[in-house]
């Protein structure tokens, strides 16, 4: 079943580099927090690296400026979300997660099958807004397309200021 609003993030370890290969649960990362979580189906793929991380790389000082902390995942390894950070000029506090398994994915309920594309399983595109590890709004993008998951598009449909795990 796919994630919903109102549904509480799902319990999982992922991966990032920070002095070395740093495993963190998303209660840690995201409760008590606004966040904004958006996935790409893999780093360094077209769409992903001309769009999707470019627009919230650009649009950083707007989550900022709204208390939003704000993270990208994608079914790679930590290493390979770390050189396309880099490669991206993703500022430090925007999170490069790696969901390696694909297990938040899979527990979000937003796992596609690439094979055919000789990626494997892989996570839909989407972004989703969550209060205290409370997901508050999904957007989930139909096959081929990039719209709704935007940083343009979630940043009309959120408050514009909040506080740390509540509302504006």
């Amino acid at each position: 079943m796919t994630i919903q609003a109102g549904d509480r993030l799902p319990e999982v370890v992922l991966q990032r580099i920070a002095d070395g290969v740093q495993t963190v649960d998303t209660r840690t990362l995201f409760d008590h927090k606004n966040a904004v979580i958006f996935a790409v189906p893999g780093a360094f793929t077209p769409t992903c690296s001309e769009r999707h991380l470019p627009g919230y790389i650009q649009h950083m000082d707007d989550f900022r400026h709204r208390g939003i902390e704000v993270a990208c995942i994608a079914v790679n390894d930590p290493f390979v979300m770390q050189a396309w950070g880099q490669s991206q000029h993703a500022p430090d506090d925007l999170l490069m997660l790696a969901d390696g398994n694909g297990d938040f994915t899979r527990a979000l309920g937003l796992e596609m099958d690439a094979s055919a594309y000789g990626m494997g399983k892989r996570s839909r595109r989407f972004a989703l807004y969550a209060e205290d590890g409370v997901v508050k709004k999904v957007f989930v993008e139909a096959p081929g397309e990039f719209r709704v998951s935007s940083a343009e598009h979630m940043l009309e449909q959120l408050p514009q200021s909040t506080t740390a795990g509540g509302t504006p």
